[in-house]
């Protein structure tokens, strides 16, 4: 499986952007998680490639929305609105076996179950 992540930027703080994240092979779930420099890397959502079922870390619920394309493989990040403490490279990443809601888990216990990642896209906040 090999994850292509895009989309990021520098915007102002309020502002939009969607993350893209094209996929290649089958998986079972694609996730999104952030890496903010001296930070460990947070999961942020996930969706589930059958049935679109959406899972979100309760710090960004109600701001980031998780969706997908299936004609495409692509799963998409809408972030909005933005603010400055979201500055991070941004990477998605896939597991081809079931796993349970990533929201139940640690963050380096859900980056653990991953079984593969994107290079990741960086995105900067300015206030």
């Amino acid at each position: 499986v090999q994850l292509q992540a895009s989309g990021g930027g520098l915007v102002q703080a309020g502002a939009s952007l969607r993350l893209s994240c094209a996929a290649s092979g089958r998986t079972f779930m694609l996730g999104w998680f952030r890496q903010a420099p001296g930070k460990e890397r947070e999961f942020l959502a996930s969706i589930r490639s059958s049935d679109g079922t959406t899972d979100y870390a309760q710090s960004v619920k109600g701001r980031f929305t998780v969706s997908r394309d299936n004609a495409k493989n692509t799963v998409y990040l809408q972030m909005d609105p933005l603010k400055p403490e979201d500055t991070a490279k941004y990477y998605c990443a896939a597991t081809v076996t079931p796993a349970p809601p990533l929201s139940l888990l640690t963050h380096s216990q859900a980056s653990a179950g991953m079984d593969y990642w994107g290079k990741g896209t960086q995105v900067t906040v300015s206030s």
